[in-house]
């Protein structure tokens, strides 16, 4: 019995989605394909040798024009294929600080 872990449903691109890799300095820049994307990670093929690379944070560049992104992980390699989840911004800065004594205030 094989269970579905994903935490999300993927969207299969049937012939892929030309994309870039680049690291989070812009020190290294890999053309890769976007073969499936959930709103969690992604499944890429990553054209060129990734050996060297640090991967354990970078740039899934989406557009041309670099407007459209997303920063990554690194989750698993198999061979030219390597599996990536989204990192999310850090929301404890954009929550409200509650004020003292709000709480009696109604």
């Amino acid at each position: 019995m094989s269970a579905n872990r994903r935490k999300s449903d993927r969207i299969n691109f049937d012939r892929g989605y030309a994309a870039h890799m680049m690291a989070i300095d812009g020190t290294w820049r890999r053309p890769c394909t976007v073969l499936d994307v959930s709103a969690s990670g992604a499944r890429l093929i990553v054209e060129g040798s990734i050996e060297g690379l640090n991967l354990k944070e970078f740039f899934l560049v989406l557009s041309s024009t670099g407007l459209a992104y997303r920063r990554c992980e690194l989750v698993r390699i198999n061979a030219d294929e390597i599996g990536v989840n989204f990192l999310l911004r850090n929301k404890e800065k954009e929550k409200p600080v509650r004020q003292r004594g709000a709480e009696h205030a109604r």
